[in-house]
């Protein structure tokens, strides 16, 4: 009964404890048909379509096979299955009519760790284990699985407490012996079989997965109730409340005792002391210290400015202070050049001679001390200063401080041009007009601090503190909030924005390289973003395909950098930010556009008629271009040339210059020159060109030789052709 209790508390408590996301955390799953690699050289399955097109589905069938993890691959099953007594299989599968075979088995030798068996003949599934103490056990579960039909299958051992989901629906649910996953080295993992002979299980299987989680069905089955927490936790959890429990007793035997301590201790008188600046003193008792008079009283030192009385001083002595105490005291003086001296005070003055000599006062009278006069100097003359109280130089930038001063606690000595003077550290104030005391000026009593609402304010030596009061949280050295927006996450800044917590509110501040109003921030590119280039973080440009550059200023040259490859037909042209395969000269393309040039066709010159072959000789087509050839062999009716005949149109203006070899005649070309014949100064040059083809290229040379003497600005591109 108590445990019913516990269990509805703790549902109610923890409800959403065990609640986990619809993602699971890689290193709590073990894919098993990812992991072992599965696919069409695997013998014995064959991936096939499957429940839906997300993952991959195998068909387990009829021939023998060996669906085993390697060694290696096991482990790594094992590493995050062993120990653990919280975990969930989960399968997608349809099984054939009447099959009975093992959906995946981990054992070593002849032990079954965990087995999960689907058995056709007999409508059930069964569960194979062995528990804590090494027993073998086997669960059976009545149910048809075997129908040819797709299920998912999920089952969630929770240390003792088992649960069988089909299809989402919780068929069972028992309290067995807790199984043992404590899985000795050797351990082997199979899927779809016990072994190589036996079990074969016969369908198709899909995500099939090992979660080692609590409630892990719910990645299968997202909408299934998830509100209480699992038996390993309710465990877990009635554990912690006992150990809580022995500790609330043993703590409060503790503070029994203590105050049984205490009460005793109330009867005793103990004299509390206070200590100051390492000294010690009993309660009551008083002392000064510097300008302030202290008493400890229960323990707590109480301090008081001291009132500094106002003698009278006799003939010839003055008030003055003196070394180590506060007030001014009564001292003998000397009269000496019109000058005031206390006793003890030493001056350096010219003589009658004008040497600088020392005198010191002493029993009221100035007297000469004997001394090496004044010091050597180690700085030039310009540099060297002259005193008002001395007839010695210095140098600039003496160090007063150094030879000797009065200057006692929160003073510091500072040096100005020609003598030290004593200052007041920040935060304190002088209690005597030389500023060789000072006091802690208390800023919380005075009201000269800055501490703002829900704060208290707790002097310090020379400073104060802001402390927030109880329930709030700090946001500045000032200012305390009842909750902090920013670090609750309950503001609207932009995702590039800073959030600065404010008292009731905050406010929020774009980052360094992104203006808007906090927001709404927007990346900032200060020289911009070019062709069409988009400013994606602070000066940080995502530059369009064929772009490139800080700023996307710079084409990318894909013919010159070779990243595209024309067809061997067509020219690569680069464009702005793209690239183009032109048809080379002899070539069109076929209407498909291919981007690489794929789509250039041969063009056809003497079907279409765009060829230049004249009177009655033949056209062919070739690849690119074509031939002009005699219909009867070397021997030509007409206007045809006997023999090679190697010839070229230029056009040069409006003239038109027909070039042959020498010893054959002119070949009216029609085509290219309409009808006219020019014959130019080359004719007058001889060649002796025979049939035979060796011949051929030195009288294409020869022809190439004449048409480069012409004038080239005024050329159109010829075209060569064999005449036979």
């Amino acid at each position: 009964m108590e445990s019913r209790v516990l269990l509805r508390t703790f549902c109610l408590i923890f409800g959403l404890g065990a609640v986990w996301g619809l993602g699971v955390d890689p290193s709590l799953q073990i894919d098993v048909l990812t992991e072992l690699e599965l696919g069409e050289s695997t013998t014995g399955v064959r991936q096939v379509p499957g429940l839906h097109n997300g993952t991959k589905a195998f068909h387990f069938q009829d021939t023998p096979r060996s669906i085993k993890a390697s060694t290696a691959t096991a482990e790594q099953f094992f590493q995050k299955l062993r120990n653990k007594h919280e975990f969930t299989i989960l399968v997608t599968l349809k099984q054939t009519h009447l099959n009975s075979g093992v959906i995946l088995s981990i054992h070593h030798l002849d032990h079954r760790y965990l087995e999960l068996e689907s058995s056709g003949h007999r409508n059930e599934v069964r569960l194979h284990y062995r528990s804590g103490s090494h027993r073998p056990h086997t669960e059976v579960f009545p149910y048809i699985l075997a129908d040819d039909k797709w299920h998912k299958l999920s089952l969630a051992i929770s240390a003792s407490h088992l649960i069988l989901h089909i299809d989402c629906n919780k068929i069972y649910e028992r309290v067995v012996e807790k199984p043992s996953t404590d899985l000795p080295l050797g351990t082997t993992f199979w899927l779809g079989q016990r072994n190589n002979a036996h079990g074969y299980f016969k369908g198709i299987m899909q995500d099939v997965q090992l979660l080692v989680m609590p409630q892990g069905f719910i990645a299968q089955c997202p909408d299934l109730n998830r509100t209480c927490p699992t038996c390993n936790d309710f465990h877990g959890l009635v554990q912690k409340i006992m150990e809580l429990q022995d500790i609330l007793a043993k703590t409060s035997a503790k503070l029994s005792r203590a105050e049984q301590r205490m009460n005793r201790l109330d009867q005793c008188y103990c004299e509390r002391t206070c200590t100051m600046k390492g000294t010690t003193y009993r309660e009551f008792e008083s002392w000064i210290d510097g300008c302030k008079n202290c008493t400890c009283l229960n323990g707590t030192i109480q301090c008081e400015t001291l009132i500094c009385p106002n003698p009278d001083c006799p003939l010839k002595s003055a008030l003055a202070y003196v070394d180590g105490k506060c007030c001014k005291e009564c001292k003998s003086i000397c009269q000496f050049q019109g000058r005031t001296y206390f006793e003890g005070e030493r001056n350096t003055v010219y003589s009658s001679s004008g040497v600088c000599v020392l005198y010191e006062c002493k029993d009221q009278t100035m007297k000469l001390v004997e001394s090496s006069g004044c010091p050597a100097l180690d700085c030039p003359e310009s540099h060297q200063i002259t005193l008002s109280h001395s007839c010695c130089k210095v140098c600039k930038g003496y160090d007063f401080c150094s030879e000797r001063h009065n200057c006692m606690e929160n003073s510091i000595c500072r040096n100005l041009n020609d003598r030290a003077v004593c200052s007041c550290r920040d935060g304190f104030r002088a209690l005597r007009e030389d500023n060789a005391y000072c006091e802690d000026i208390d800023e919380c009593a005075e009201g000269r601090h800055y501490c703002r609402e829900n704060t208290m304010c707790v002097n310090t030596p020379g400073s104060f503190m802001c402390i927030c009061k109880t329930g709030y949280i700090r946001i500045d050295d000032y200012s305390c909030t009842e909750h902090d927006e920013c670090i609750t996450n309950q503001h609207n800044c932009d995702e590039n924005a800073l959030c600065f917590s404010t008292v009731g509110g905050h406010n929020c501040v774009c980052k360094p390289g992104y203006t808007g109003n906090g927001t709404t921030c927007k990346a900032f590119c200060k020289d911009g973003c070019r062709n069409g280039g988009a400013c994606i973080a602070a000066n940080v440009c995502a530059c369009p395909q064929g772009f490139t550059g800080p700023s996307c200023e710079t084409d990318i040259d894909e013919c010159s950098d070779g990243f595209v490859q024309c067809d061997s037909r067509a020219n690569c042209i680069n464009l702005p930010g793209w690239y183009h395969c032109e048809c080379r000269d002899g070539y069109h393309d076929n209407g498909m556009f291919s981007p690489s040039g794929e789509s250039c066709e041969d063009i056809d010159e003497c079907g279409t008629g765009r060829h230049s072959c004249a009177n009655d000789t033949i056209c062919f087509n070739l690849d690119g271009g074509y031939d002009c050839r005699c219909p009867h062999g070397k021997n030509c009716t007409g206007d045809c040339i006997q023999g090679l005949v190697v010839s070229a149109s230029i056009k040069m203006g409006k003239l038109c210059i027909t070039v042959v070899t020498p010893g054959s005649r002119i070949v009216n070309s029609a085509a290219a020159c309409k009808g006219k014949l020019i014959v130019g100064p080359c004719l007058a040059q001889m060649w002796s060109v025979n049939s035979a083809f060796s011949q051929r290229m030195s009288a294409a040379r020869a022809v190439s030789q004449t048409l480069a003497r012409l004038t080239p600005s005024a050329m159109t591109s010829p075209r060569l052709a064999w005449t036979k």
